[in-house]
């Protein structure tokens, strides 16, 4: 079994919680009622997506770039 790093884009919810995406396997989304539940819950659900489907694993090995920088920019629009 190969160990992989995917992003993980948390997004805080305003009526609490958080809702988390992992934008390198599509369709691969959760939330949690703490930042790290939510967490926990998308590393669950990235391994559930992978179990078995191979397309997936596929799409997070090209996607998978080690040292890759995420940041956030702020832009005026």
């Amino acid at each position: 079994m190969s160990k992989y790093n995917v992003t993980a884009v948390v997004y805080p919810q305003s009526e609490g919680g958080y809702s988390v995406v992992c934008p390198d396997i599509s369709g691969c989304a959760t939330q949690g009622n703490t930042l790290d539940e939510a967490l926990k819950n998308i590393k669950e659900a990235v391994e559930l997506r992978l179990e078995g489907d191979s397309d997936a694993l596929e799409e997070l090995k090209a996607s998978s770039m080690p040292g890759r920088i995420v940041a956030e920019v702020e832009i005026d629009a």
